[in-house]
């Protein structure tokens, strides 16, 4: 009897990882220019944490941009969305995953320029850098740190 309950709670558990609504939880849709080899570095280590990403290319990246209301001080390299929040950059699944179980009032996150060190940028020295949280007003401010202390 416990052998089937504990293979009938796998089954669930099996089930519910792979339900609609979690497979939503961990779909990304994601806005690049095809020759950017960084973008396609950062997709990667999305799907190391179990993200599906779907891949947008040939999209004029400043109309782009322009459309999710990423401000220009806050842009990088691609855009991405997930859960009705814009991710700029080479933003850490870390704070994805804060920003999803947050969910504060704001447009999303950003990593402005190529930080190295962040996902998808790992080459030379790390470098301190922030990701900013940008309000539905435009503004941002600093949501995480990462890298050395500067």
């Amino acid at each position: 009897m416990k052998r089937w309950l504990s293979r009938l709670g796998g089954v669930a558990l099996f089930a519910a990882a792979f339900s609609p609504v979690a497979m939503a939880a961990n779909a990304i849709d994601v806005y690049r220019d095809p020759s950017c080899g960084c973008c396609g570095a950062w997709m990667a280590y999305l799907r190391t944490q179990g993200y599906v990403v779907t891949v947008h290319e040939n999209q004029p990246m400043a109309a782009v941009k322009t459309r999710f209301g990423v401000p220009a001080d806050a842009t990088s390299c691609h855009t991405a969305l997930i859960d009705g929040y814009v991710i700029e950059g080479h933003v850490p699944v870390e704070d994805i995953r804060r920003l999803l179980a947050e969910h504060p009032d704001a447009r999303g996150l950003a990593a402005p320029g190529m930080p190295i060190g962040s996902p998808g940028m790992e080459m030379g020295a790390p470098e301190h850098y922030d990701v900013v949280l940008i309000g539905r007003d435009g503004s941002s401010r600093i949501f995480a740190s990462h890298g050395p202390k500067a």
